[in-house]
């Protein structure tokens, strides 16, 4: 079983001529073309926290969101997000608080593809190092509570710098950590922000940055994926 992954931070749907712009969100959604997506920032900070995306637009694609959300007229928590393919069944998903100052969060869901069971946590980790520390613990605890174990992939703005050091060292041995690529600022990265983390029982086949003409106006930030193969049980 082969699948793709991506992240996107899309900046409340904000491009870089300074226009809300949620179709040309979906737009480089539809580019990418990965199987789940975790987004960043796909709420808005006050009121009600609405989407940027609406979720009539969203039927027109390829995917639906996962039933994370806390309030009725947001995607996700703390603007986390993840769209699934529509022939994926969600076994189980919710909403992660995180150890934090600002509004920081974690959305995790449990898939079924092609008869195999799969976990996909997306999150968008703090500015401060030490607080990063602390919002991956909190979310490998969570993970290690889940049950089953089950195939998993991290995925999200991780915010730092280095590739293996500072906050990136609570990963252990049991993962993967990959680094696709230079993905902020947008028009020309220079930043490894965007992140994705895998159990060991996934292969990758291929990881790399979407920096298409589209996606280098439509965020501050550029798509990262990953696609991972599975073994046969």
């Amino acid at each position: 079983m082969q699948l793709t992954f991506a992240s996107y931070n899309i900046h409340k749907a904000v491009g870089l001529d300074g226009r809300r712009d949620p179709d040309r969100i979906i737009a480089v959604l539809r580019e990418l073309d990965a199987d789940v997506i975790a987004l960043q920032e796909a709420d808005r900070r006050v009121g009600q926290r609405a989407s940027v995306l609406k979720r009539t637009a969203l039927d027109d694609t390829p995917w639906r969101p996962v039933p994370v959300s806390k309030r009725p007229r947001s995607l996700g928590w703390h603007g986390n997000a993840l769209l699934v393919r529509r022939g994926f069944e969600i076994l189980d998903a919710e909403p992660i608080d995180l150890p934090t100052l600002e509004p920081r969060g974690a959305v995790r869901a449990d898939l079924a593809c092609d008869g195999r069971r799969i976990r996909v946590v997306g999150t968008h980790l703090d500015l401060s190092g030490l607080r990063r520390r602390d919002q991956i613990r909190a979310i490998l605890r969570h993970v290690e509570q889940c049950d089953p174990a089950c195939p998993t992939v991290l995925l999200g703005d991780f915010n730092q710098w280095g590739i293996r050091t500072g906050a990136m060292r609570e990963f252990d041995l049991r993962w993967q950590l990959l680094s696709p690529g230079r993905s902020f600022p947008s028009p020309r990265p220079v930043a490894r922000f965007d992140r994705i983390v895998a159990s060991r029982e996934w292969g990758c086949i291929e990881q790399g940055v979407h920096h298409s003409t589209l996606a280098a106006s439509a965020s501050d930030h550029l798509p990262v994926f990953a696609r991972f193969e599975l073994p046969n049980n």
